[in-house]
């Protein structure tokens, strides 16, 4: 049911409910400027509410009830006298209803000498204002005339004290001036200072005001005025940068990345940076470089699970090296670099529910197979939203001061130095495993050591849990669900590794290229020669650090595999890698490519050469011939042997008759037997036909 001091609406006009005196409501038309209480029955109101013609709406003048007025202000000196003048009406019942309420206010003038207008405007304010003393305060709020524009043909403002000239009226050319101007020099990235804008808009204003005098231009502070007027406070900011620059660092943030997690391993972050050193090659007589250094940090507890340092560039394969590293045991690599843990010393061991990237390095049809096979959520960030992975973005700075103040070689601001100094790329002086200890080094002590002084805690965390990511990570693990799924760490190795399509032929598995075999495929009958079997396209994983082998998965959608090895055909890249497979077959692809050219080239000459002889060939045939056709066919034969013969007196040896007479051979004995080869010419080349 209703309540006193309600606002209902009924039709197009707004009541407050004043009072109820049974069987009727007292209420007063808010909209109008000469209302007085009305009064309905209570039945009749039922009847509206039941016809849905009655609807509660919320208070015009709610802001009254809390307005805070200074002591001793105008303002309060005005209520105040306001009140007092109508306090003693507002007891009396009969103040409602027409009849006695002409008697009272005539009373009160009486009294007071007030006019009896005024104590009907101040009792109609009381009532339509919520029926407290705030609402007989005076509406200095709409004193002013704040927000409306004020139009002048003089200058507005204080007068000129120091500057010369009197100034100019802002009007609406000038103002359609200013706004060309700051849209086109002001509204950007590019740096330009107001002044400089200012200049501009005099350059545009002398060509359309000619007759006034320099010292009269609307003035700097006038554009500055009109900047911060007609442009709100965000879209100043919004304006003055860049897109990509607004939405990472300048938009509002209003939420943390913690509160969208529920414990360890809901999402893992990863992210890549070039870190700000370089480096020796490992006999340090080379410099090799910036090292490319990728972090997976846990969300919840802000642990490192994992990371890459090396010197390829950040791209799906290396994304999965330091995700392989997050999701299985680090005791051994810690023991690589001379540190001795414990399991539980780094317990992000299993799959995460969810994985945090870029849009380029996890994206596409190669991460889809650790979503299909394990479930991994992969969540992707919008174009240049480095933000939205903030807590991995962070941790690059934290991590790489504690090594900038130490080792030489930091990248400084600028290799342009100053007389006397040194080229920062001279400094190198760490080797890539001397900076991976490093590296290793800062992990461990951040995650167990590294006090959080900012973490955001939830509500259910104890005041005495101390915020080191080791902590927030055992907290979790025993409060709040563990997401991490235990997985065996061959299956989580293939799985990261990445996909190529590839098709089966008689030849084998077709990757790259180049040609495996397994004991499975031979099995299979894939292998077989007959051409009904077709080309059978699979799938099939390979690790770049190894081309001796891939790992084929015969089914589509079955964590099945089979391992191939290179086949004698491809013989020449075992042992190898597959990126120096890459640049073996890049380099094989030039040369043939060249090679190519070159044909071509020869090709069209031969053609060339074929048609020319035809056609030289077409001119020199007699026009008339004198046998028939049937005697030019029977001819053949003979006119074959001729030729034949012609030629072979060409292939006889000519006899020379320069050269001197045999001498005759007398034998001691008997004549020996001719060696020479029996002559088969004729036999050899005698006419088939």
């Amino acid at each position: 049911m209703l309540r006193i001091n309600d606002v209902i609406q009924y039709e197009d006009h707004r009541y407050r409910v004043l009072d109820f005196s049974a069987p009727h409501l007292i209420w007063i038309n808010l909209d109008s400027e000469k209302a007085f209480p009305e009064v309905i029955r209570i039945a009749e109101i039922e009847e509206l509410v039941h016809e849905e013609k009655l609807k509660l709406m919320s208070d015009p003048y709610a802001y009254l009830f809390n307005e805070q007025v200074i002591e001793g202000s105008k303002a309060q000196v005005i209520r105040d006298e306001r009140m007092s003048l109508i306090a003693p009406l507002l007891p009396r019942s009969g103040l409602y209803f027409r009849m006695e309420r002409g008697k009272l206010v005539q009373e009160r003038c009486d009294e007071t000498g007030c006019p009896k207008k005024t104590l009907y405007k101040l009792l109609r304010q009381y009532w339509q204002r919520g029926c407290v003393p705030n609402a007989l305060l005076p509406d200095y709020r709409n004193s002013g005339g704040k927000g409306q524009r004020k139009e002048s043909t003089k200058k507005l403002g204080r007068p000129r004290s120091i500057s010369p000239g009197t100034g100019f009226a802002v009007d609406a050319a000038v103002e359609r001036m200013f706004r060309i101007v700051i849209d086109r020099h002001y509204s950007n990235d590019k740096g330009v200072s107001l002044p400089y804008v200012h200049r501009r808009f005099c350059d545009m204003f002398q060509l359309t005001r000619p007759d006034v005098a320099s010292s009269d231009y609307p003035s700097l502070a006038q554009l500055r005025y009109f900047w911060e007027r007609e442009y709100s406070k965000p879209e100043r900011v919004r304006l003055k940068a860049n897109k990509i620059t607004y939405q990472k660092d300048l938009r509002p943030l209003i939420g943390t990345a913690t509160a969208g997690v529920s414990g360890p391993g809901s999402r893992y972050e990863i992210d890549a940076t070039i870190a700000d050193v370089y480096l020796l090659s490992a006999d340090r007589q080379r410099i090799i470089g910036r090292p490319t250094l990728y972090v997976v940090v846990d969300v919840f507890s802000r642990m490192v699970a994992g990371f890459y340092i090396g010197l390829e560039s950040p791209s799906y394969v290396t994304a999965l090296q330091a995700l392989n590293l997050a999701m299985t045991n680090k005791v051994e690599l810690c023991h690589s670099y001379d540190f001795e843990i414990q399991p539980e010393d780094w317990p992000t061991v299993g799959i995460p529910d969810a994985l945090l990237a870029d849009r380029g390095e996890l994206l596409g049809h190669q991460i889809e197979s650790l979503e299909n096979a394990f479930g991994v959520r992969i969540e992707n960030t919008r174009p240049y939203g480095g933000d939205a992975k903030g807590i991995v973005e962070r941790y690059f700075r934290t991590l790489q001061a504690d090594f900038k103040p130490f080792a030489p070689g930091v990248v400084t601001a600028t290799t342009v130095k100053k007389r006397g100094g040194k080229d920062y790329r001279l400094d190198a002086t760490l080797t890539l495993r001397e900076f991976s200890k490093v590296i290793v080094g800062a992990i461990l002590r951040r995650n167990l050591n590294a006090v959080l002084d900012k973490y955001d805690r939830s509500a259910d965390m104890p005041d005495d849990l101390v915020p080191t990511p080791i902590e927030i990570w055992r907290w979790g693990i025993r409060n709040r669900s563990g997401r991490l799924r235990n997985v065996p760490s061959d299956l989580i190795r293939i799985a990261l590794l990445p996909r190529q399509k590839v098709t089966v032929s008689n030849l084998g598995i077709n990757c790259f290229g180049e040609y495996y075999t397994s004991p499975e495929l031979l099995k299979s009958g894939w292998l077989h020669r007959d051409s009904s079997l077709g080309r059978v396209k699979l799938e099939a994983a390979y690790d770049p650090a190894d081309a001796g082998q891939v790992y084929l998965f015969p089914e589509k959608r079955s964590s099945e595999y089979w391992v191939c090895s290179l086949s004698d055909r491809s013989r020449q890249f075992r042992g190898r890698t597959m990126w120096e497979l890459w640049a073996s077959k890049q380099k094989q692809r030039k040369a043939v490519a060249k090679a190519k050219v070159d044909d071509e080239v020869s090709k069209r000459k031969l053609e060339n050469m074929i048609e020319e002889t035809i056609k030289n060939a077409v001119r020199s045939a007699p026009r008339d011939k004198t046998a028939s056709k049937d005697e030019q066919v029977r001819g053949i034969k003979h006119n074959r042997i001729h030729e034949r013969d012609q030629e072979r007196q060409k292939l006889k040896p000519q006899s020379d008759h320069g050269l001197k007479q045999k001498a005759d051979v007398t034998y001691l004995h008997d004549k020996p037997e001719d060696g020479g080869f029996p002559d088969f010419l004729d036999d050899l080349f005698g006419d088939d036909e």
